[in-house]
């Protein structure tokens, strides 16, 4: 076995691409099985026709992860299907990146050698994805044995008229930290303006509510929301039959990229360390969020909530408080309180819940950006990961985002107080987050008022519910991920139950 030209040991080798997946995709942050069994099986392959096919390969994989399900009632079941582009090159790569990219070394069945390369960090995928937003190229369907398949998807690129998304070989760079998605920074060497293009790495058939929302405020004048750069949308087997049908969804979006931004998180937990009142931009906050919602409500479908919405509501809210029971043993002392809240919470009719509109799904202070000379930009309309894409793009209630929001603020202020001793010192930090919190969350629905006219505090009883639906998904999380924070939603869950019942209005 050859040693890697990049660390010097000896690289994953194998006769099936299975040889080299199967280590390495259960490590990636994107994995969407971690910590469960799970089986992997690639059922689309698409040929990126960009390199010089003898000595590059730029090739799509779609793989079906299934696994047993374990997460909370209403995720996506045990089947997830992933994207991993690679990239297969005869001689190995240079560079500072790599060897961390570096699946290892694949042999095809004619006794050939490749090196196969996470795709995203290798600049021959890049550009094959730069040709496809431009309609430079199409991708094309491999079948097993690697000849073309009419019958086994296809990758094509788009952009709104008038657009023009970067040319092939701009210089390019992954976004680090990304849980679910890896997003690449193109900056333009003519200088025009720079994009982030988002690699969907969990597919779903049908348009990702990323694209849909982009393309229809962006066009509207909403300046609270990137510009839309263009998408690719692709098409692959629904199962590794031969026979299957085929399925379509989007595979990358690509949209402005905000230079000189901060991630409201960052501007909050910092606000919250050196005591500064975060009133001011929270206010501004809500009035972006509302008037947000406002454009989602105009431009995408919407409707009076019915009676069934008030009973999947109450069902669901029933469900997921059973399931985090039984995941958080942390629980079990309030388990008759909260059984008790959930259920007056289940009385809510469909008068209480008024309209339903598309919403973002999964907001919090990590979703928007503060940009210099702009204001706050929301982003991130993919909803809550671990839901199916059809529910996510259903007529959903607009407080749900502002209870994702006012969780948030609580967040950013109690976090910074994991870890302090007993003592008089750790007691005055409680306190001054508990109030940064309380200005803020207070500060946050007054600016959704300015624009709405109604204060989301009007709502009571549905806000408290739709909190602590939240702050109880938390407490699982934590327990599962980070132990010692869990008093941070626990002190949410507290502070609910220990309220009144609120009636609305």
């Amino acid at each position: 076995m050859t040693a890697s030209p990049h660390t010097g040991t000896a690289p994953t080798t194998g006769t099936h691409l299975h040889d080299l997946l199967g280590p390495w995709v259960p490590h990636q942050r994107w994995y969407p099985a971690k910590g469960r069994e799970a089986r992997t099986e690639v059922v689309g392959r698409i040929l990126l026709p960009w390199a010089d096919p003898e000595d590059v390969r730029v090739l799509v994989h779609v793989v079906r992860v299934t696994t047993a399900a374990g997460g909370p009632p209403g995720s996506s079941g045990h089947v997830d299907v992933v994207q991993v582009p690679l990239v297969h090159r005869r001689a190995p790569r240079t560079g500072p990146d790599a060897a961390a990219s570096l699946l290892g070394v694949l042999t095809d069945p004619d006794g050939i050698g490749w090196y196969v390369y996470d795709g995203p960090h290798d600049p021959a995928y890049v550009e094959a994805l730069l040709a496809l937003l431009a309609g430079q190229i199409r991708g094309v369907a491999l079948d097993a044995s690697g000849e073309q398949a009419d019958h086994a998807g296809t990758a094509v690129g788009h952009h709104p008229e008038g657009s023009a998304p970067p040319e092939p070989g701009s210089a390019a760079r992954v976004l680090r930290g990304e849980q679910s998605n890896t997003s690449i920074i193109v900056e333009p060497e003519d200088g025009s303006a720079p994009v982030i293009v988002k690699v969907f790495r969990t597919l779903h058939q049908g348009r990702n509510p990323d694209v849909e929302v982009q393309a229809s405020l962006a066009p509207a004048g909403v300046s609270a929301v990137p510009a839309l750069a263009g998408w690719v949308e692709g098409t692959w087997p629904a199962s590794p039959d031969a026979s299957a049908p085929l399925v379509s969804g989007d595979l990358a979006v690509a949209s402005e990229f905000l230079v000189g931004a901060q991630d409201a998180w960052r501007e909050a937990t910092a606000a919250v360390v050196e005591g500064t009142d975060f009133s001011e931009r929270a206010r501004a906050l809500g009035a972006a969020t509302a008037q947000v919602h406002a454009a989602l409500a105009e431009q995408l479908p919407s409707r009076p909530a019915a009676d069934d919405d008030a009973r999947r509501l109450a069902d669901g809210w029933r469900q997921r408080l059973e399931w985090a029971l039984a995941e958080a043993d942390v629980l079990a002392d309030r388990a008759p309180a909260l059984r008790e809240r959930v259920g007056a919470a289940g009385s809510l009719d469909a008068a209480a819940l008024g309209v339903l509109q598309r919403v973002h799904g999964d907001y919090h202070l990590g979703q928007v950006l503060d940009v210099p000379q702009r204001g706050w930009v929301l982003l991130d309309f993919e909803g809550e990961p671990l839901r199916p894409l059809a529910e996510r793009t259903l007529p959903d209630l607009a407080l749900r985002d502002v209870a994702g929001m006012l969780r948030s603020f609580d967040y950013a202020a109690r976090q910074t107080t994991v870890g302090l001793p007993d003592g008089p010192g750790a007691d005055a930090a409680r306190e001054a987050a508990a109030a940064w919190a309380e200005a803020s969350r207070a500060a946050f629905c007054e600016g959704y008022a300015s624009v709405t006219g109604a204060d989301p505090r009007g709502a009571g009883a549905l806000l408290d519910a739709l909190e602590l639906d939240k702050a109880l998904y938390e407490v699982v999380y934590e327990v599962r991920n980070r132990p010692a924070w869990v008093a941070v939603p626990l002190a949410a869950v507290d502070r609910l139950l220990a309220g009144p019942v609120r009636a609305d209005g």
